[in-house]
């Protein structure tokens, strides 16, 4: 019997592309969980000042005369999430191009609950605050949390059907993309014209790079980092600098892939004529065999697939967990914690995310199925796309981030969403998960 050690049973393994976004997305939603508790008990502690004190220190970059000075909490929100919302515009762009978006016939059903969960959120808060001072937070409730979703829906094993996952997918990357819009168009305040025109003149570089051909991932880097810098100058998000970047990115091969199988087995051969040596180092021969197979799949590779395979990891494990230690840590001070959750945002975020994302994206897609327009993921049920609807009311990383975007300044407000949000996360995804194992079990339908 042959034995391995953990990180090469991991090697064997040969995953696809959307079983590692599965995979990595479950990771995210079990290390943002972690860090969310962390965040309440830090904030909740006798260190709880020291706590706020760190994230609001300032630090300062200097490039010749260009000076950023930012607290730690807005270089992980304007800098770091950068990262994360590049992720999210490869996301998007990979569905688009190959994915569950990429024929109108798949994706008509995710969109149009999609849409539906986006709209009746927004409908409920501004009937909780349609004349008070929360009135701008309408975005709160529209966001799905893609991590927590797909980690809850994972959960449920082969209770579900695969199809059924890859529509919370696409359900919730066009969500991503509609949060994406509301950000860019409705949460800038002021826009300074000079450094967004050098912004856009920076985009189009990186446009050119990719009609030209360059499939290497440095150029692109630091003409997008010219890019954020001038985004976060010019009163547009500059998040939203990395969405624009990531759809600059190749993604089709350097190569076609037609000889690749042919060259490789070639190389292999020839690499198995050399003897391996005593102390199991490989000989010079073979190690210009093995970068020259390294070479040949990064060319019949795409930039855009390796960069999100590759950046999947830092952002789970640092960009997110650092976004839940600065954003998520609320001071639950049970004298005043009735006044906060019944305040009329936190109803309207809490309403929003429950009732909201169930009626709109439920209440959508049993309608685009009535009419025939669509059809429901194969071998699920209606029951249990009410349950996915549920899990898309865990609103938690982009609605806290258009929280602090919607009530920039208002600690108070920005505190009551925050609660509304935890609030309703945590019911949506219990009785979403519940549900579903139940709907699950049973077979019946509605």
């Amino acid at each position: 019997m042959k034995l391995y050690a953990p990180w090469e049973k991991a090697f064997e393994r040969i995953s696809t592309p959307i079983e590692h976004f599965i995979h990595a997305q479950t990771t995210t939603g079990l290390v943002l969980m972690l860090m969310t508790i962390v965040a309440l008990i830090l904030a909740n502690s006798p260190i709880a000042d020291h706590y706020a004190h760190f994230f609001h220190t300032d630090i300062a970059l200097e490039f010749g005369a260009f000076r950023f000075e930012h607290s730690i909490h807005h270089w992980i929100n304007d800098g770091l999430m950068a990262f994360f919302f590049f992720m999210v515009g490869l996301e998007i762009k990979r569905e688009v191009l190959i994915g569950e978006l990429s024929s109108i016939k798949l994706a008509i059903l995710p969109i149009l609950a999609a849409i539906g969960g986006m709209i009746l959120p927004a409908l409920i808060y501004m009937a909780f605050n349609h004349d008070g001072v929360g009135y701008n937070g309408w975005g709160i409730p529209m966001a799905t949390d893609i991590a927590f979703a797909i980690s809850a829906l994972i959960l449920l094993g082969n209770r579900v059907s695969a199809a059924l996952v890859t529509f919370l997918i696409a359900l919730a990357i066009v969500d991503d993309l509609g949060a994406v819009l509301i950000i860019a168009i409705f949460y800038t305040d002021t826009i300074h014209l000079t450094p967004l025109g050098f912004a856009f003149g920076a985009f189009l570089v990186m446009v050119s790079m990719n009609r030209f051909g360059i499939h290497a991932t440095l150029p692109y880097f630091i003409v997008g980092l010219i890019m954020w810098a001038f985004m976060l100058e010019s009163g547009v998000h500059a998040t939203i600098a990395g969405v624009i970047a990531a759809f600059t990115i190749p993604s089709k091969p350097k190569h076609a892939p037609n000889d690749f199988a042919k060259h490789t087995k070639n190389l292999l051969e020839e690499y198995e004529n050399y003897p391996i040596a005593t102390d199991y180092t490989t000989h010079d021969k073979q190690k210009a065999i093995l970068q020259n197979i390294k070479d040949r799949i990064d060319a019949v590779g795409t930039p855009a697939y390796r960069l999100e395979r590759s950046l999947h990891l830092p952002v789970s494990l640092l960009v997110i967990p650092l976004f839940a230690l600065a954003n998520a840590g609320i001071s639950l001070n049970l004298s005043s914690i009735g006044a906060h959750i019944t305040s009329a945002v936190s109803l309207g975020v809490a309403f929003g995310l429950v009732f909201g994302k169930v009626l709109g994206i439920a209440g959508v897609a049993w309608l685009a199925v009535k009419l025939q327009i669509a059809k429901l993921p194969a071998g699920s049920t209606m029951n249990q796309v009410f349950g996915v609807a549920f899990l898309g009311g865990i609103g938690f990383t982009m609605s806290i981030f258009v929280a602090d975007l919607a009530f920039a300044g208002q600690s108070e407000l920005i505190l009551q969403a925050k609660i509304g949000i935890l609030a309703a996360s945590l019911f949506s995804g219990l009785f979403g998960y519940h549900w579903l194992k139940y709907a699950a079990k049973s077979g019946k339908n509605i």
